[in-house]
């Protein structure tokens, strides 16, 4: 369904997959990948968005680079080694090839575990164009980088575990307080980490899948008509 185009970042250039819906056009999405890579889990969102009738976009924040699902330590260097700024301009420059080639009211952002924190990083960096954040178990790792939320003018629906040594409920509590409590932060009961990838049957929980993924399509279909 999908496609790898190149978008403008800042002056260079950036690769990522685009998947779109039948009808040519809807509103525009960008998706952020987990720590693994662009992988097929994360190119299915995309397709699955489309088929929802949305124009995705996943940015390749890693170019070229992958880990598979099996090898956490390989995927823990390659996320040690992004380069923030770079990832910066890398989805920057996604929400403005998104708002080109989509229609609706601004651009979304869904992202997963690393990609839900740069989720949630991307709203404050992009105020005048992403009006729907979606983080799945996702905070902000590093702290040096903590955002300005005051900045962040989007809509946010998160999604997240019950059993998640790094962003459990407490976790989650200190990020609805940053927000404000206007934001729907979700708690899954019983579920760990990554319970959203299918790719992963230790965590995978498809009940709790399903009822995210159904509040999340309608959320950003409503945020951004």
């Amino acid at each position: 369904m999908g496609e790898i185009v190149e978008f403008p970042s800042n002056g260079s250039t950036a690769l990522g997959y685009l998947a779109t819906p039948e009808s040519g056009t809807g509103p525009g999405v960008v998706v952020i990948q987990e720590w693994w890579g662009l992988v097929d889990h994360i190119t299915d969102v995309a397709d699955r968005l489309a088929g929802e009738g949305f124009v995705a976009l996943v940015p390749d924040l890693y170019h070229g680079a992958t880990a598979s699902n099996t090898e956490p330590d390989e995927a823990g260097k390659l996320l040690m080694s992004l380069d923030l700024p770079r990832a910066g301009r890398d989805m920057s420059g996604a929400v403005n090839y998104v708002a080109v080639h989509s229609a609706g009211g601004g651009v979304g952002v869904i992202g997963f575990c690393m990609g839900g924190a740069l989720a949630l990083l991307l709203g404050t960096l992009r105020p005048d164009a992403v009006k729907a954040v979606v983080p799945f178990y996702g905070l902000i790792a590093w702290p040096a980088t903590e955002p300005d939320w005051s900045k962040m003018a989007a809509e946010v629906q998160g999604h997240y575990a019950e059993h998640d040594d790094m962003a459990g409920p407490a976790a989650v509590a200190k990020l609805q307080e940053n927000l404000g409590a206007s934001v729907e932060l979700f708690v899954y009961p019983g579920t760990e980490h990554a319970f959203f990838n299918d790719t992963r049957p230790s965590v995978f929980d498809p009940e709790a899948s399903a009822l995210a993924w159904q509040r999340s399509v309608e959320f950003l279909h409503r945020t951004l008509g």
